[in-house]
Order: C-alpha cells, then structure tokens, then sequence
C-alpha cells in the first residue's frame, strides 16, 4: 500500500481526479483510498501532518512493501521552475537538520507561511511533521518527502485549481520515483 499524506484538499484532488479514489473518514481526518493507494489530508502545519501521519500508522498493519510518501506543493528559490518536481532528502527545523535520505535538496519546514524571497531555496509547512512520525516507526521501511515547486515565495498568488494542476501534472513522476 502506499500511503500518501496531504496537506490540502486540492492537492488530494489531483490523485482522486487521477485514480478515482473514493472519500472516507479515518478518525478526524478525510481521506481518499482504492485498493493501492490511501491518501489522508491533514491540513496545514507541523502538528496536523504528524497527527494525520501517526493516525495511519497506528490504523494499519504496516508491512515491508508499504511506502510511506508526503507529497505536495513547496515555495521554492528562482532556481527552481514552477512545477519543478523535487525529492527532498533533509528537512531544517526550528534550526535542526533532520535526514531521511541521501539524494535530494534541503527543505526547511516553517511554522507559517514565507514571502520573503530568497529566505531559503525550500520551504513547506508540513514535512517536518510527516517525518517525525514515519522516523519513530521501525516498521515503516520506506518514506519519502516528494515537493512540486508551486511558487517562489508568493503564496498568495496560488489558486487551488492551480495547486490541483500542478500536482496532477507530476503524478506520473511521483509513481516512477515509488517504484
């Protein structure tokens, strides 16, 4: 099974539109699920995305197959294009640096949103959550944090039909990087 967190509804309508997933509830959380892929949303933040993220841990008998993935769109520096798909293999925060693998770029994950340009050359409001509750988990054998570039510290300038394209654009790509 591949388990894919979300932070946003529109982002989960890209792989609802894409696999006709059909919509359920796991504890507090809406997800979306066939018999390959189950999606969980769990809004923005640190906090929510290691609550959605454990909820699924502790729901299901995690087997060695099962891949663990939090996907979706992440504020990027000029030198990276808009809808640029990144595998992310470190995330900073709160000033730490945390490692989930050794190929990929650097995302810092902050508390609230970051219109500064150039602040940093990632920046997502989740990840840092997602990791922290797949890294505690020795059953999980494999997680990967996967980012489209949505925008260069424009947040504002996002519209959730734009978010939705992106995403779907690169559902290929995340399933080739899966398997």
């Amino acid at each position: 099974m591949t388990y894919i967190v979300l932070a946003l509804k529109s982002e989960a309508q890209a792989f609802v539109d894409a696999f006709k997933l059909q919509k359920s509830k796991l504890s507090t959380f809406t997800t979306f699920s066939n018999s390959n892929i189950f999606l969980i949303i769990s809004g923005v933040g640190v906090e929510h995305a290691r609550m959605a993220t454990q909820t699924l841990i502790n729901h299901f008998d995690i087997s060695d197959d099962d891949i663990f993935v939090n996907f979706g769109v992440c504020g990027g520096s000029k030198r990276f294009s808009i809808g640029e798909f990144v595998t992310i293999s470190s995330v900073v925060y709160k000033e730490q640096t945390y490692i989930l693998s050794q190929e990929g770029f650097t995302l810092t994950c902050k508390d609230e949103a970051c219109e500064e340009l150039g602040c940093y050359e990632l920046v997502d409001m989740e990840s840092y959550g997602f990791y922290d509750a797949v890294v505690h988990n020795p059953a999980i054998k494999k997680a990967l944090i996967l980012k489209v570039v949505s925008d260069h510290f424009e947040p504002h300038t996002l519209t959730k039909d734009m978010v939705k394209s992106l995403l779907f654009a690169k559902i290929g790509r995340l399933l080739t990087t899966l398997h």
